[in-house]
């Protein structure tokens, strides 16, 4: 198994409509990134549809194994590469803020459901997830949270309590929220000793404006690469062994076990 990942964020414009665009828009940077042989490839938050698009999104949403998510299959066994997106979906008459892992075969690897809705349409459309499930590519043990979610300092403890390496996080981040892509997303990788990817999307959609500001950031909370405002791709690769090398130095996941109000585990 390999103890390296090269990861891209793609960072897609808010002005994309309809599926058809999106996986042409798609297709287009997964041919550009040819050289660059990835071995993961992320993309925002409720990518398939758009996130500003309103009551469109009932109609938007598919089931989980839907034609979006088989486009993306034969898109990641074209090049060779996973993929993870963010997506609506429906289960029965229930509407889901999502995203979906898919494996270099096109087969699906990891799933996650939003767990934390934020005040406004969010809650008006979407039910929330109960809980997190981690998978493995090549060495790394890899959790998805979505958005909000890593904003909470609990959400990205528990699952590198469970044992992430990597955590994915696509996002549709406003302009107005920039601190947590440059300040808080660093923290979180800080505090935990593990590797936090963050792809949003940028430029504006229907009224929306984006934050850009997508980033890969290292187990000791530097930035391996981040993305300006601009559409497309960027990319590190990143080593399994500083996530042992930050958790060793700053044990904090050991150590909070002594303060009075966190009990033992088990």
């Amino acid at each position: 198994m390999s103890a390296s990942l090269n990861v891209v964020l793609l960072q897609s414009p808010g002005a994309l409509t309809g599926v058809a665009e999106r996986l042409s828009w798609l297709e287009a940077q997964l041919n550009g990134l040819a050289g660059c042989a990835p071995d993961l490839v992320i993309l925002p938050e409720l990518f398939q549809c758009g996130y500003n698009i309103g009551e469109a999104l009932r109609d938007m949403a598919e089931p989980r194994h839907g034609a979006f998510a088989a486009s993306v299959a034969r898109l990641a066994r074209a090049h060779g590469t996973a993929i993870i997106h963010g997506y609506a979906e429906r289960e029965g008459g229930v509407i889901y803020n999502s995203a979906l892992a898919t494996g270099r075969d096109g087969r699906m690897i990891g799933h996650h459901r939003k767990l934390v809705l934020p005040p406004g349409f969010e809650g008006d459309h979407f039910a929330p997830g109960d809980g997190c499930t981690l998978f493995d590519l090549g060495m790394f043990r890899v959790a998805m949270l979505i958005c909000y979610d890593v904003e909470f300092p609990e959400a990205l403890r528990h699952v590198a309590m469970a044992g992430a390496d990597l955590v994915v996080v696509p996002t549709a981040l406003g302009a107005q929220w920039g601190i947590v892509a440059g300040k808080l997303v660093p923290t979180r990788a800080f505090e935990n000793g593990v590797f936090v990817a963050y792809a949003n999307h940028c430029g504006q959609e229907n009224g929306l404006e984006y934050y850009g500001g997508s980033c890969l950031v290292a187990p000791d909370g530097r930035d391996l690469v981040r993305a300006g405002a601009q559409a497309g791709g960027v990319s590190a690769t990143i080593d399994h062994a500083e996530v042992a090398r930050a958790q060793a130095r700053l044990p904090y996941h050991l150590d909070r076990a002594r303060l009075p109000w966190v009990a033992p585990p088990g």
